[in-house]
């Protein structure tokens, strides 16, 4: 591997000798390991085949595996399903800050979270009765978090597509928030070329100034006593050490211990003194990863954080809230009285967001609508479909999800052919006693996604932004789930 010059002088010194010799190796090594997550939700009796499984990710409760080798997992139907994730194994490392320093319920915020994988494992995570706000904001990626949360099925997550400085303005406060920042991505180097080639000081120096203008702003977005959890794929301390000790020094927080075992072969800090988790590869079974949890100090005050960057009246900001409460009350009156198909559905009230139709919880209606009149909100509770003359088309994400009542549809069970088909947005026969409507295709007993049965044929429902666009037919049927 040619790594530019620049980085091995300076990772060199920063490192000593030993250790960059041993990260040295294996970024240089062709063996790279292999990790899914499972989702808790819906494969609560799955687990990797005996061929495939290798070992539990230790720091990730019980959802975590290591596989043998890497399946072409495209072909698997359970990960269009989102019964799983493909997920780095020390990016679930997340996963431990949250059941160690989270035992009630919250409301969170992944600031930089596409394409969605430390969403799952925070979502999978976090108590139940914990809401969830999972952001991107580059409008491309924002879609692309958008389909994994819907895949993963879990109702209280937002899906916002705004800047850090968006959240500043909405004034919404979070009991935690995982800032995942943007950073030159040394840690991408095994996998991505493209990452090698793009890496120069410069990068550097360009990526630890926006991450401190980051938390600058999402800051005044943590209640005193909040979590922070900083993290970045990158190896340099100008991006890690130097910018946590800044938060510290600058904005009085504190630094918060995990418990971490020695066989996992973390990497403390390798400049001053702070508390934090390195994840390098040829050290520990991974790729990179930097992690520190810090805690905002209990006695700040947060609405004089607030006003010292807010110039808006009191009259202006009481003109705001009216005209908000005016709009959300227009929005009731105007719902049709859509039925909303779930386990438990007097738990959720309707909701638009753009043509589409869906189902908030109705324990934090509030929040959606704080956050609907001052975000761009991409996906939120179940969606529940868009109406089309006298007809509502039911939403992708409704078939999966976890709240999705078992008879609200007639269900087909489809083989694994049919479900490639299906997920390539080919035509898939349904059975001759199939009910006229719509119906929900199974694989293995878990949704798919919709079809509309007309009689003679079937049209297939799936988004075609979502499909297989592979042409590859596979010679066996790819399964990682037994």
């Amino acid at each position: 591997m040619n790594l530019p010059i620049d980085f091995e002088n300076y990772t060199q010194q920063l490192l000593g000798d030993e250790l960059y010799s041993r990260l040295k190796s294996g970024l240089e090594s062709d063996i790279t390991p292999t990790s899914i997550r499972l989702n808790p939700f819906k494969a609560a009796e799955l687990d990797v085949t005996e061929e495939l499984q290798d070992a539990i990710v230790p720091w990730c409760g019980s959802t975590g595996r290591y596989l043998k080798e890497r399946p072409n997992f495209t072909f698997d139907p359970l990960l269009h399903a989102g019964v799983y994730y493909v997920q780095e194994a020390a990016s679930m490392f997340v996963d431990l800050a949250v059941r160690t320093l989270i035992k009630q319920p919250v409301t969170m915020l992944d600031l930089c979270a596409a394409p969605g994988g430390k969403s799952i494992a925070l979502r999978a995570a976090l108590p139940e009765g914990s809401l969830l706000f999972s952001n991107e904001p580059m409008r491309p990626r924002a879609q692309i978090l958008s389909e994994n949360l819907q895949k993963f099925g879990h109702e209280d997550i937002v899906v916002t597509n705004n800047y850090p400085r968006d959240y500043r303005k909405s004034r919404l406060m979070f009991d935690a928030i995982l800032a995942d920042v943007p950073c030159s991505g040394e840690g991408m180097f095994r996998k991505d070329d493209g990452a090698r080639q793009e890496w120069s000081l410069q990068n550097v120096d360009n990526c630890w100034h926006l991450q401190r203008e980051i938390v600058s702003d999402i800051w005044h977005c943590l209640r005193p006593g909040g979590l922070l959890i900083y993290s970045t794929c990158t190896f340099n301390a100008h991006e890690d050490e130097e910018n946590v000790e800044w938060i510290v020094s600058e904005l009085g927080a504190e630094f918060v211990e995990l418990p971490i075992d020695d066989s996992w072969n973390i990497t403390p800090a390798v400049v001053g003194s702070a508390l934090v988790y390195r994840f390098m590869p040829g050290i520990s079974r991974s790729e990179g990863l930097f992690l520190a949890v810090l805690r905002k100090p209990a006695n700040e005050d947060v609405e004089l954080s607030l006003s010292a960057k807010d110039n808006t009246s009191k009259v202006d900001r009481q003109k705001k809230q009216k005209k908000a409460s005016a709009k959300k009350g227009a929005q009731q009156a105007k719902m049709p009285n859509i039925p909303i198909p779930l386990v438990d559905p007097a738990r959720f009230t309707l909701r638009q967001i753009g043509d589409t139709y869906i189902a908030v919880p109705s324990r934090w209606l509030d929040i959606f609508d704080a956050a609907n009149s001052s975000l761009r909100i991409m996906h939120a509770g179940v969606g529940i479909g868009t109406m089309k003359g006298k007809d509502i088309i039911p939403d992708h994400s409704l078939a999966l999800s976890r709240q999705l009542s078992n008879d609200a549809y007639p269900r087909v069970e489809v083989d694994y052919a049919e479900a490639i088909s299906y997920l390539r947005k080919e035509a898939v026969v349904l059975p001759p006693d199939t009910p006229r409507g719509f119906v929900v295709l199974t694989y293995r007993g878990t949704p798919l996604g919709f079809e509309k049965n007309i009689g003679n044929r079937a049209n297939n429902l799936y988004p075609q932004e979502w499909r297989i666009k592979s042409t590859h037919v596979p010679d066996a049927e790819c399964r990682v789930l037994a």
